[in-house]
């Protein structure tokens, strides 16, 4: 008796004939699976079909589109026992990245049939659902003046020039960090804070490695002295996403967390997971094993931190103010 799969479909996702990709997923899927196949309408997206199907309690929900379908996909189905599989087909495809989830379709396909079962964090930003990070300074800056043509035209590619050439006007504010156990004060161009993130969102490549299980954010700050400073700091968290070593630049710092508030001066832009979401002030608490879904196999990552070296800093533990 075949498994039974529920296929979220966006026809408009990516650049792709939609019509064959469909055709490709469903060659794939339908010898494994009893596959019932639902498309995206304007009138009905992702998240609201995920949550009719998570509704009539089903057994497995595959998304396939960009990083919008996958979200809004995963919002609903967050908190749920209910897996999920992701086929990207979008023009930057961040979540399937940021998670080892192949780009080719037919690869993506095999995850979704023998992939293994994660059960992996996610997080709440301000009370939305969030599976990637959230971001404050350039990194809002970056997704704000990315251009939907040439997120067509580069993919991904795109948010990397934009970032270039957002440096040339690098603003820094005072951010006022509060952790777990800590209240720390910072001058910054960026604060990012990441479930997990794929090597081109730079901003967010601090640790190098994120564990997508650990039950805790990885937040990332940046605060370069000028352009020349800004463009050898982010070549060095690029290689740190690509190397997997973390930076040990003076004005990159980094540290790990199961929640943090981040209050700003001025008040500061807040992109989440793509998408600009208000202002400063910023509340991320992360939700441990919050969504399960397929896998290929991968790595567990070190664990480490690194504030020395920041302008402005200042560190006050919680339990030492508290007792006061």
């Amino acid at each position: 008796m075949k498994r039974t799969a529920h296929l979220i479909f966006n026809p408009v996702s990516g650049q792709g004939n939609a019509e064959m990709e469909l055709s490709i997923i469903k060659s794939q899927l339908e010898p494994e699976f009893d596959l019932t196949v639902y498309e995206t309408t304007p009138e009905c997206d992702a998240n609201d079909l995920a949550e009719k199907l998570v509704a009539e309690g089903v057994d497995l929900v595959i998304a396939s589109g960009g990083d919008g379908t996958v979200n809004a996909a995963a919002a609903a189905l967050m908190g749920t026992q209910i897996p999920m599989a992701i086929i990207p087909r979008g023009t930057a495809n961040a979540a399937a990245s940021a998670l080892g989830i192949p780009n080719n379709i037919d690869e993506a396909c095999q995850v979704a049939i023998s992939g293994i079962v994660h059960a992996i964090d996610t997080a709440k930003c301000n009370g939305y659902p969030m599976v990637l990070l959230a971001g404050i300074g350039i990194e809002a800056d970056i997704v704000e003046r990315t251009t939907r043509e040439a997120k067509d035209r580069l993919g991904m590619l795109a948010y990397v020039i934009s970032g270039f050439q957002q440096l040339r006007n690098l603003e820094r504010f005072t951010a006022k960090l509060e952790t777990d156990d800590r209240v720390i004060s910072v001058e910054a161009t960026a604060v990012t804070v990441a479930n997990v993130a794929p090597p081109t969102s730079i901003l967010a490549q601090g640790p190098a490695e994120m564990d997508a299980d650990d039950g805790l954010l990885d937040i990332t700050i940046v605060a370069p002295d000028g352009v020349g400073s800004a463009l050898t700091a982010s070549y060095e968290l690029l290689r740190s996403a690509l190397s997997g070593e973390a930076t040990q630049r003076e004005d990159v710092g980094y540290l790990r967390s199961h929640s943090v508030t981040i209050t700003t001066d001025p008040p500061q832009k807040i992109v989440l997971d793509g998408e600009i979401r208000g202002e400063t002030p910023l509340e991320v608490v992360c939700v441990s094993k919050g969504l399960h879904i397929l896998l290929p196999e991968h790595a567990v990552p070190s664990d480490p931190e690194k504030l020395d070296g920041l302008p402005g800093l200042s560190i006050e533990s919680k339990l030492s103010s508290e007792n006061q």
